[in-house]
Protein backbone atom coordinates (compact mmCIF):
# COMPACT_ATOMS: atom_id res chain seq x y z
CA UNK A 1 0.00 0.00 0.00
CA UNK A 2 1.25 3.51 -0.82
CA UNK A 3 0.48 6.86 0.79
CA UNK A 4 1.48 10.19 -0.74
CA UNK A 5 1.57 13.83 0.28
CA UNK A 6 2.45 16.37 -2.39
CA UNK A 7 3.81 19.79 -1.40
CA UNK A 8 4.49 18.55 2.12
CA UNK A 9 6.84 21.45 2.80
CA UNK A 10 9.37 23.81 1.25
CA UNK A 11 12.97 23.79 2.42
CA UNK A 12 14.74 27.14 2.25
CA UNK A 13 18.50 26.87 2.64
CA UNK A 14 21.87 27.79 1.20
CA UNK A 15 24.67 25.52 0.09
CA UNK A 16 28.34 25.72 -0.80
CA UNK A 17 29.26 25.29 -4.46
CA UNK A 18 32.79 25.47 -5.83
CA UNK A 19 31.55 27.09 -9.05
CA UNK A 20 28.96 29.53 -7.68
CA UNK A 21 29.96 30.17 -4.07
CA UNK A 22 27.17 30.30 -1.48
CA UNK A 23 23.85 29.67 -3.24
CA UNK A 24 20.40 30.30 -1.78
CA UNK A 25 17.84 27.67 -2.72
CA UNK A 26 14.21 26.62 -2.20
CA UNK A 27 12.96 23.10 -2.93
CA UNK A 28 9.42 21.75 -2.67
CA UNK A 29 9.14 18.32 -0.99
CA UNK A 30 6.77 15.53 -2.04
CA UNK A 31 6.57 12.31 -0.01
CA UNK A 32 5.53 8.75 -0.94
CA UNK A 33 5.36 6.09 1.77
CA UNK A 34 5.03 2.36 1.19
CA UNK A 35 4.12 -0.23 3.80
CA UNK A 36 1.54 -2.43 5.43
CA UNK A 37 -1.56 -1.13 7.17
CA UNK A 38 -1.32 -0.49 10.90
CA UNK A 39 -3.96 -1.00 13.57
CA UNK A 40 -5.83 2.06 12.28
CA UNK A 41 -5.88 0.61 8.73
CA UNK A 42 -3.38 3.25 7.64
CA UNK A 43 0.20 3.17 6.40
CA UNK A 44 0.66 6.30 8.50
CA UNK A 45 -1.72 8.95 9.77
CA UNK A 46 -1.67 12.02 7.50
CA UNK A 47 -1.32 14.17 10.60
CA UNK A 48 1.87 12.31 11.50
CA UNK A 49 3.21 12.64 7.97
CA UNK A 50 2.54 16.36 7.88
CA UNK A 51 3.84 17.06 11.37
CA UNK A 52 6.54 14.49 12.13
CA UNK A 53 8.18 14.13 8.71
CA UNK A 54 8.07 17.86 8.11
CA UNK A 55 9.71 18.41 11.50
CA UNK A 56 12.46 15.91 10.67
CA UNK A 57 13.15 17.62 7.34
CA UNK A 58 13.13 21.07 8.93
CA UNK A 59 15.54 19.98 11.64
CA UNK A 60 17.90 18.34 9.15
CA UNK A 61 18.28 20.96 6.42
CA UNK A 62 15.79 23.83 6.54
CA UNK A 63 17.25 27.33 7.08
CA UNK A 64 20.76 25.88 7.24
CA UNK A 65 23.97 26.13 5.24
CA UNK A 66 24.53 22.75 3.60
CA UNK A 67 28.18 21.65 3.55
CA UNK A 68 29.60 19.10 1.07
CA UNK A 69 32.09 17.65 3.51
CA UNK A 70 34.05 15.70 0.86
CA UNK A 71 34.97 18.98 -0.85
CA UNK A 72 38.63 19.89 -0.21
CA UNK A 73 37.88 23.60 -0.61
CA UNK A 74 35.84 23.41 2.60
CA UNK A 75 37.22 23.39 6.14
CA UNK A 76 34.79 22.81 9.00
CA UNK A 77 36.15 23.12 12.54
CA UNK A 78 35.15 23.73 16.13
CA UNK A 79 35.23 27.42 16.96
CA UNK A 80 37.91 28.60 19.37
CA UNK A 81 35.76 31.62 20.26
CA UNK A 82 32.42 30.23 21.42
CA UNK A 83 31.33 26.87 22.81
CA UNK A 84 28.91 24.99 20.57
CA UNK A 85 29.94 27.01 17.51
CA UNK A 86 31.79 26.00 14.35
CA UNK A 87 33.79 27.83 11.73
CA UNK A 88 33.55 27.33 7.99
CA UNK A 89 36.29 28.33 5.54
CA UNK A 90 35.35 27.97 1.89
CA UNK A 91 37.16 29.06 -1.26
CA UNK A 92 35.13 28.82 -4.46
CA UNK A 93 35.91 29.77 -8.04
CA UNK A 94 33.90 32.95 -7.49
CA UNK A 95 34.96 34.13 -4.03
CA UNK A 96 36.05 33.07 -0.57
CA UNK A 97 33.70 32.92 2.41
CA UNK A 98 34.47 32.61 6.10
CA UNK A 99 31.85 32.04 8.80
CA UNK A 100 31.28 31.30 12.45
CA UNK A 101 27.86 30.09 13.60
CA UNK A 102 26.24 27.81 16.17
CA UNK A 103 26.48 24.18 15.08
CA UNK A 104 22.74 24.04 14.40
CA UNK A 105 23.19 26.49 11.51
CA UNK A 106 25.19 23.98 9.45
CA UNK A 107 24.24 20.62 7.91
CA UNK A 108 27.06 18.31 6.85
CA UNK A 109 26.21 16.20 3.80
CA UNK A 110 28.50 13.28 2.96
CA UNK A 111 29.11 14.22 -0.66
CA UNK A 112 31.36 16.19 -2.98
CA UNK A 113 28.62 18.34 -4.50
CA UNK A 114 25.34 19.49 -3.00
CA UNK A 115 22.48 18.59 -5.35
CA UNK A 116 18.99 17.12 -5.25
CA UNK A 117 20.23 13.52 -5.45
CA UNK A 118 22.62 13.86 -2.51
CA UNK A 119 20.22 15.80 -0.29
CA UNK A 120 17.46 13.28 -1.07
CA UNK A 121 19.72 10.41 0.02
CA UNK A 122 20.66 12.29 3.18
CA UNK A 123 17.06 13.04 4.15
CA UNK A 124 15.73 9.58 3.23
CA UNK A 125 18.14 7.87 5.63
CA UNK A 126 17.30 10.27 8.46
CA UNK A 127 13.52 9.97 8.01
CA UNK A 128 13.40 6.18 7.57
CA UNK A 129 15.24 5.73 10.86
CA UNK A 130 12.40 7.48 12.69
CA UNK A 131 9.34 5.88 11.04
CA UNK A 132 7.33 2.94 12.47
CA UNK A 133 8.17 -0.62 11.44
CA UNK A 134 5.16 -1.02 9.15
CA UNK A 135 6.60 1.64 6.81
CA UNK A 136 8.95 -0.27 4.51
CA UNK A 137 9.72 2.33 1.88
CA UNK A 138 10.07 6.07 1.47
CA UNK A 139 10.37 8.09 -1.72
CA UNK A 140 11.18 11.77 -1.46
CA UNK A 141 10.93 14.12 -4.41
CA UNK A 142 12.77 17.41 -4.01
CA UNK A 143 12.04 19.88 -6.77
CA UNK A 144 12.47 23.57 -7.49
CA UNK A 145 9.45 25.71 -8.22
CA UNK A 146 8.67 25.99 -11.93
CA UNK A 147 9.35 29.68 -12.63
CA UNK A 148 8.91 30.68 -16.30
CA UNK A 149 10.31 34.17 -15.72
CA UNK A 150 13.53 35.49 -14.18
CA UNK A 151 14.46 34.60 -10.59
CA UNK A 152 17.39 34.99 -8.25
CA UNK A 153 19.20 33.10 -5.49
CA UNK A 154 20.10 35.02 -2.34
CA UNK A 155 21.55 34.25 1.08
CA UNK A 156 21.04 36.28 4.25
CA UNK A 157 20.32 36.16 7.98
CA UNK A 158 17.81 37.93 10.23
CA UNK A 159 19.26 38.79 13.62
CA UNK A 160 15.90 39.89 15.06
CA UNK A 161 14.15 36.61 14.24
CA UNK A 162 13.64 34.24 17.17
CA UNK A 163 13.41 31.21 14.88
CA UNK A 164 15.79 29.65 12.38
CA UNK A 165 15.74 32.68 10.06
CA UNK A 166 18.34 34.18 12.41
CA UNK A 167 21.00 31.91 10.87
CA UNK A 168 23.40 34.13 8.96
CA UNK A 169 23.74 31.94 5.86
CA UNK A 170 20.38 30.54 4.80
CA UNK A 171 18.70 31.48 1.57
CA UNK A 172 16.00 31.29 -1.03
CA UNK A 173 15.34 30.91 -4.74
CA UNK A 174 12.85 33.64 -5.51
CA UNK A 175 10.93 35.19 -8.34
CA UNK A 176 9.90 38.82 -8.47
CA UNK A 177 7.17 40.85 -10.12
CA UNK A 178 7.54 44.57 -10.77
CA UNK A 179 4.60 46.45 -12.23
CA UNK A 180 4.61 50.01 -13.55
CA UNK A 181 1.08 51.46 -13.67
CA UNK A 182 -0.30 47.93 -13.44
CA UNK A 183 1.81 46.43 -16.23
CA UNK A 184 4.71 44.07 -15.57
CA UNK A 185 8.11 45.47 -16.49
CA UNK A 186 10.28 42.56 -17.65
CA UNK A 187 13.38 44.73 -17.95
CA UNK A 188 13.21 45.83 -14.31
CA UNK A 189 12.56 42.27 -13.15
CA UNK A 190 15.51 40.96 -15.16
CA UNK A 191 17.81 43.68 -13.83
CA UNK A 192 17.05 42.78 -10.21
CA UNK A 193 17.45 39.07 -10.87
CA UNK A 194 20.89 39.73 -12.35
CA UNK A 195 21.82 41.99 -9.43
CA UNK A 196 20.87 39.38 -6.86
CA UNK A 197 21.99 36.22 -8.67
CA UNK A 198 23.89 34.09 -6.09
CA UNK A 199 24.24 37.17 -3.88
CA UNK A 200 24.80 37.59 -0.17
CA UNK A 201 22.54 40.32 1.23
CA UNK A 202 23.86 41.97 4.39
CA UNK A 203 22.48 44.76 6.54
CA UNK A 204 24.60 47.85 7.07
CA UNK A 205 23.66 47.79 10.76
CA UNK A 206 25.47 44.45 11.15
CA UNK A 207 28.79 45.67 9.73
CA UNK A 208 31.83 45.35 12.00
CA UNK A 209 35.56 45.88 11.60
CA UNK A 210 38.13 43.20 10.89
CA UNK A 211 39.45 43.44 14.45
CA UNK A 212 36.05 42.42 15.82
CA UNK A 213 35.27 39.48 13.53
CA UNK A 214 35.45 35.95 15.00
CA UNK A 215 36.68 33.38 12.49
CA UNK A 216 39.17 30.54 12.31
CA UNK A 217 42.87 31.30 12.64
CA UNK A 218 43.43 30.24 9.03
CA UNK A 219 40.61 32.46 7.82
CA UNK A 220 42.14 35.49 9.52
CA UNK A 221 45.36 34.80 7.61
CA UNK A 222 43.52 34.55 4.28
CA UNK A 223 41.34 37.65 4.49
CA UNK A 224 41.86 40.23 1.76
CA UNK A 225 41.13 43.96 1.50
CA UNK A 226 38.08 43.01 -0.56
CA UNK A 227 36.36 41.25 2.35
CA UNK A 228 33.62 42.94 4.32
CA UNK A 229 32.59 41.82 7.79
CA UNK A 230 29.21 41.32 9.44
CA UNK A 231 28.23 39.90 12.81
CA UNK A 232 25.39 39.77 15.30
CA UNK A 233 24.12 37.98 18.38
CA UNK A 234 20.77 36.19 18.19
CA UNK A 235 18.98 33.71 20.49
CA UNK A 236 20.87 30.72 19.04
CA UNK A 237 24.31 32.31 19.48
CA UNK A 238 26.85 34.50 17.72
CA UNK A 239 27.00 34.70 13.93
CA UNK A 240 29.94 36.03 11.87
CA UNK A 241 30.60 36.17 8.14
CA UNK A 242 33.32 37.63 5.92
CA UNK A 243 32.20 38.11 2.32
CA UNK A 244 33.93 39.55 -0.72
CA UNK A 245 32.48 42.73 -2.18
CA UNK A 246 31.82 41.25 -5.63
CA UNK A 247 29.17 38.82 -4.34
CA UNK A 248 27.72 41.16 -1.74
CA UNK A 249 24.87 43.67 -1.63
CA UNK A 250 24.64 45.74 1.55
CA UNK A 251 21.18 47.17 2.23
CA UNK A 252 20.21 50.03 4.55
CA UNK A 253 17.61 47.91 6.34
CA UNK A 254 17.07 44.46 7.74
CA UNK A 255 16.70 41.81 5.04
CA UNK A 256 13.16 40.65 5.79
CA UNK A 257 11.17 40.21 2.60
CA UNK A 258 8.99 43.17 3.59
CA UNK A 259 11.97 45.50 3.85
CA UNK A 260 13.66 44.05 0.77
CA UNK A 261 10.51 44.78 -1.24
CA UNK A 262 10.60 48.35 0.06
CA UNK A 263 14.34 48.58 -0.69
CA UNK A 264 13.76 47.50 -4.29
CA UNK A 265 10.98 50.07 -4.69
CA UNK A 266 13.16 52.86 -3.27
CA UNK A 267 16.06 51.87 -5.49
CA UNK A 268 13.85 51.84 -8.59
CA UNK A 269 12.46 55.28 -7.79
CA UNK A 270 15.95 56.67 -7.11
CA UNK A 271 17.60 55.27 -10.25
CA UNK A 272 14.69 55.76 -12.67
CA UNK A 273 13.60 59.41 -12.41
CA UNK A 274 11.41 58.87 -15.46
CA UNK A 275 9.14 56.79 -13.20
CA UNK A 276 8.68 59.52 -10.57
CA UNK A 277 5.06 60.07 -11.58
CA UNK A 278 4.27 56.41 -12.16
CA UNK A 279 2.92 53.90 -9.66
CA UNK A 280 5.43 51.10 -9.11
CA UNK A 281 4.36 47.87 -7.43
CA UNK A 282 6.93 45.37 -6.21
CA UNK A 283 5.89 41.79 -5.39
CA UNK A 284 8.95 40.24 -3.77
CA UNK A 285 8.96 36.52 -3.01
CA UNK A 286 10.82 34.73 -0.25
CA UNK A 287 11.17 31.25 -1.65
CA UNK A 288 7.92 29.60 -2.75
CA UNK A 289 4.39 31.07 -2.52
CA UNK A 290 5.14 33.69 0.12
CA UNK A 291 6.43 37.24 0.07
CA UNK A 292 5.57 40.90 0.42
CA UNK A 293 3.95 43.63 -1.69
CA UNK A 294 4.73 47.34 -1.66
CA UNK A 295 3.51 50.20 -3.89
CA UNK A 296 4.75 53.72 -4.40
Amino acid sequence: MQLFVDDLTVIDFSYLCTKRGIVGESWIVDVLLEGSLNEMSMVLDFAVVKKQIKAIIDDAVDHKLLLPIQEKALTLAESSHNEGHQTVDFVSDIASYYLQSPKCAFASIDCLTINIVEVTKHLTAIILAQLPNNVAGLTLVLRPEDIPTDYYHYTHGLKLHDGNCQRIAHGHRSKIQILVDGKRDAALESAWCKRWQDIYIASEADRIGKDDIQLSTQAMCNLTPDHQYFSYFAPQGRFDIAVETKILDVVDCDSTVELLADFILRQIKATHPELSNNTVKVIAYEGVAKGAIVCG
